[in-house]
């Protein structure tokens, strides 16, 4: 009584069990590929572009963000209050007009992300490294930010 058990349907004769839903799925996703092709349905493919995570220290904010492929010159950071704005151009190369795709999932173009941060910073103490298509930004923890030990009377 595995899987493999065959069923007999009075309209689609001897079959899988599943067989009718992974053929749907088949071609619910080739339907899907030719959308995204089009430009006015790209937002089907569209993704939270660059991938973060933000960490903290006593003090500092450590932002990290995955930019695989992009070259420091193609980013821009900007840091406001308690934002941080990274923005840039994903560039990738052509590969011929007689290319023919399969999937196309890797999407150039600009890029812009604005981060909320926990707590108040210093936009005077920002430092940003790209190593290995990783962007890790350390941002200053403001005084105010700062935890304090109060002393008890």
């Amino acid at each position: 009584m595995a899987a493999t058990r065959m069923t007999q349907s009075p309209f689609l004769g001897w079959r899988h069990p599943f067989a009718e839903m992974h053929r749907l799925a088949r071609q619910m996703d080739q339907m899907a590929d030719a959308m995204i092709g089009r430009p006015e349905m790209r937002w089907l493919s569209s993704k939270v572009f660059p991938a973060i995570n933000i960490t903290e220290d006593k003090d500092n904010y450590y932002v990290r963000a995955e930019l695989p492929g992009i070259k420091s010159d193609d980013i821009e950071l900007e840091s406001t209050g308690r934002k941080l704005a990274i923005s840039g151009e994903r560039k990738i190369r052509s590969e011929g007009e007689s290319a023919k795709y399969h999937r196309k999932e890797r999407e150039e173009g600009k890029f812009s992300r604005v981060i909320h941060m926990p707590g108040e910073v210093n936009a005077d103490s920002v430092n940003a490294k790209l190593v290995n298509g990783v962007l890790t930004i350390t941002i200053a923890k403001s005084e105010a930010a700062k935890p304090r030990q109060i002393a008890i009377e």
